[in-house]
């Protein structure tokens, strides 16, 4: 197989650029300098029309852009829902959203697709919980599958009552997927200020759970701003993924706190590209 490349960095454009539409902003990061971006669900439902589909699959294309990561359907994330999968009243709605997703993921090259495990739920056994998330993820690394991608799982930070805080805790899930239907689709995403927040040892988990990273989010710790805003060892953390073999995009996920949310990453270096054998 001849080696194929592909961007380094990819801008998460739902949390990045929040001041322009957000179908507009794949062309704005493409003309940051960029050649790769990656969003949260940016459907109203988790089932959106076909017009809806299409204007953001034309968002993408006419930028001139990879879409490198998508997220399944999370629910009302600002008023305060982490996803769908874990919660025995939605099942159909995530079942639903698999085919959507993964069809956009299909139409644009798209090959990893975040699946946010879900708050607990008062009066709901943190086992049947689990239960109904281990069906729903073996459903979603099967459809990923036929498509040649992963789904990620995602320790979160600030939702009290979202129960996946660590890499261990993710690679938790990930292990009893596969043992569920032998699964084996599903990787850790590592967002490095979640890891950070939660207490985790960031490179403890990084040599722990080496083989089982599917994709790396950064922003600076505390605050989630800019690279250089905080405390966060970033450069010395990437550059860890490195040694270990990471070699997948690094995603910008992070609030704009300065004029130029880029500013810290010198033009030329924003459409590095990386190769994969």
């Amino acid at each position: 197989m001849h080696p194929t490349t592909f961007p380094k960095y990819t801008v998460n454009c739902s949390i990045l650029l929040a001041d322009a539409p957000i179908f507009d902003r794949p062309r704005i990061a493409r003309a940051a300098g960029f050649e790769a971006v990656e969003f949260w669900w940016p459907f109203p439902t988790a089932v959106p029309t076909d017009r809806q589909v299409d204007a953001f699959v034309t968002a993408i294309e006419d930028a001139g852009v990879q879409l490198t990561g998508l997220n399944f359907a999370a629910g009302d994330m600002p008023g305060g829902d982490r996803g769908l999968l874990s919660d025995p009243s939605r099942i159909s709605e995530f079942r639903d959203n698999i085919d959507v997703t993964l069809g956009i993921g299909e139409r644009l090259g798209t090959r990893a697709f975040n699946a946010l495990y879900g708050n607990r739920i008062d009066g709901v056994d943190p086992a049947e919980q689990d239960a109904v998330a281990t069906e729903n993820l073996a459903l979603a690394g099967a459809a990923a599958a036929r498509l040649g991608a992963i789904v990620l799982i995602e320790p979160v930070s600030g939702a009290p009552r979202y129960p996946l805080l660590t890499a261990a805790d993710a690679a938790a899930v990930v292990e009893r997927v596969r043992r569920h239907d032998g699964t084996d689709t599903l990787r850790l995403l590592a967002d490095l200020y979640h890891l950070q927040v939660n207490s985790d040892d960031v490179s403890a988990a990084i040599d722990a759970h080496a083989d089982l990273i599917g994709h790396v989010q950064i922003a600076d710790a505390p605050g989630r701003g800019e690279p250089g805003t905080g405390t966060l060892d970033l450069d010395g953390h990437l550059a860890h993924l490195d040694r270990v073999g990471y070699r997948g995009p690094i995603s910008l996920e992070y609030k704009q706190t300065q004029d130029d949310p880029f500013a810290w990453l010198p033009v030329e270096q924003r459409g590095a590209r990386v190769a994969l054998a």
